[in-house]
């Protein structure tokens, strides 16, 4: 391609100067005679072929320069709107930034000519500095991939060149720097990981549009799981699912999520006939209703164990409990003199004996109870009670811990009290436990209050000790199952670390609120209270179903 233009131009440059120099070889002939006539016509005419080709080269040449240049400054504009450039000197100070710089670090020119190039990278990228630095100086161009500190704390991804700059004594006077932002590419790239690590993950995954509320993800299980594909679930919404599976609690829940504004909410479900553990988090995005991220985790088979473990368990405690209970008596009546005198060590060793038994059949009892509070089979037997009589009942019956502990039961605030509609064995349950754990924490000689106060709403009955008090860093632990606190001393005072969570369990039953309050090194009162307003509606409905009857 290039040679047709060479030849034409050597062509037209041949022509040109042969009619030139003909042309003036004709009009001097005519011009002059003798001797001139024939030097000056023959002369002239090798000149001006000489010159010919130099006088169409410059010509050629002024547009060519013009179009060239015209090029190249179109190139840097180009360049310029798309690389963000900076040149820095070899002290490390920025010169100049151009306007792509300015407008995607959010600095000023002003904030930026004659600073440290540093205040662009964060602390942990100076040593990366001082590599771009090492290699400029050795002549060498650095490449790869740099951070850039914008003005609002941002750091954007940089894809990044730097050339080394030369005096024109071939000094090192600086650098040149193009970047390209790289930013977008790198989220989409972490979205891609995300999106294929969320892929093959066992939980369900959904992403649903807040606003819409339709599905924008699903991942392999929750697609395997509803039925639905690629192609198909963008199509469907959370009601869609409610009609589906028969179940509304995740729609209430995004719903309910969106309106309050909580970031997160979680609750167990049943979905597609699996038990499920379901966690949504409200994720924000550039829109304003931003989108819910679904979680379901599958506890079928953990509830299926769990079921076949308590089960096992509720066996066991049975089978145990007859047998021991039968010891126990036993024991009890030799300890009585049923069997006649015993000597003095046996009686010591069969009162240990003794002991150990009442605390294999309380620990046996709280785990029935627990298995029945698992499976709602903990049984209640309302009726109408004097809670006077029912809390000095309650003194007497445990008027061995007086004895065994060395401290003083009293009973306070029973004048006048309205009778409560509630489960009295139950009642009994709970207070009894509370004066154990009371007696055992109290010193020999120091009083265990129980106390009764009531509103227009409530009854509330307390126990109170003067003993160490409970720490402050594990007063949240107070009522889950085989609790063990620093100071209890489980060996020495006995307990089987399940009798304050049976308690909650009861009292939540009957439809009150169990808590306590407690100051380290002066002592512990713990609480329940019982609604006056259920006690009376529980009181009314057998006499309504005894009317329906008849």
């Amino acid at each position: 391609m290039s040679s047709k233009p060479f030849t034409k131009r050597t062509a037209a440059t041949f022509f040109l100067g042969t009619a030139i120099s003909g042309s003036w070889y004709t009009a001097t002939s005519a011009l002059f005679a003798g001797q001139m006539g024939e030097v000056i016509p023959v002369v002239g005419a090798i000149i001006l072929a000489g010159l010919t080709p130099f006088a169409a080269n410059a010509l050629q040449s002024s547009p060519e320069r013009g179009t060239d240049s015209f090029d190249m400054e179109q190139r840097l504009r180009a360049f310029d709107s798309h690389a963000i450039v900076n040149i820095v000197d070899t002290g490390g100070m920025l010169e100049q930034v151009n306007d792509r710089f300015i407008e995607l670090t959010g600095y000023t020119r002003d904030q930026l000519i004659g600073q440290p190039v540093s205040m662009l990278y964060q602390d942990e990228f100076r040593e990366l500095l001082a590599e771009i630095r090492a290699t400029l100086m050795a002549g060498k161009t650095w490449q790869g991939e740099t951070p850039l500190r914008c003005a609002d704390g941002r750091v954007i991804q940089t894809q990044c060149t730097v050339m080394p700059l030369f005096d024109n004594k071939g000094a090192w006077s600086g650098s040149i720097s193009a970047r390209t932002d790289v930013t977008h590419a790198k989220e989409l790239l972490a979205e891609r990981d995300t999106a294929e690590t969320l892929y093959e993950l066992r939980d369900d995954i959904w992403i649903v549009d807040a606003e819409t509320e339709r599905f924008s993800y699903m991942n392999r299980v929750a697609m395997s799981r509803s039925g639905w594909c690629t192609d198909t679930y963008t199509e469907q919404t959370l009601e869609t699912l409610a009609e589906k599976c028969d179940n509304p609690a995740l729609l209430e829940a995004c719903r309910d999520l969106k309106k309050s504004g909580k970031a997160m909410t979680q609750f167990d479900t049943q979905l597609f006939g699996n038990h499920f553990q379901v966690t949504i988090k409200l994720l924000p995005t550039g829109g304003a209703a931003g989108r819910f991220l679904v979680m379901l985790h599958d506890v079928s088979d953990i509830i299926s164990e769990e079921r076949m473990k308590s089960e096992f368990i509720s066996m066991v405690s049975h089978e145990l409990r007859s047998p021991l209970t039968s010891i126990k008596g036993s024991m009890g009546l030799l300890l009585s003199r049923a069997a006649g005198e015993l000597p003095s060590k046996a009686r010591a060793l069969l009162e240990i004996s003794h002991r150990n038994a009442d605390r294999l059949v309380l620990i046996i009892n709280d785990i029935l109870d627990l298995e029945k509070i698992a499976n709602g089979r903990l049984e209640f037997n309302l009726e109408e009670v004097d809670i006077a009589e029912l809390l000095h009942e309650t003194s007497a019956a445990n008027a061995s811990l007086e004895q065994r502990h060395g401290v003083r039961i009293q009973v306070e605030g029973t004048d006048d009290l309205n009778k409560v509609t509630t489960d009295p064995n139950r009642v009994i349950q709970v207070l009894t436990n509370f004066l154990s754990n009371a007696s055992k924490f109290s010193k020999p000689g120091e009083r265990v209050t129980i106390r009764a106060e009531e509103n227009e709403n409530e009854l509330r009955i307390s126990v109170a000790d003067r003993g160490p008090g409970i720490p402050a860093s594990e007063q949240h632990k107070v009522f889950q199952r085989f609790a063990d606190l620093s100071n209890s001393n489980r060996a020495d005072n006995g307990g089987t670390g399940l009798g304050l969570s049976v308690c909650k369990a009861i009292v939540e039953n009957l439809g009150g609120k169990i808590g306590f309050d407690s100051r380290e090194g002066f002592g512990t009162t713990f609480y329940f209270t019982l609604p006056k307003k259920n006690s009376q509606v529980a009181a009314e409905e057998p006499a309504a179903l005894l009317r329906e009857a008849s």
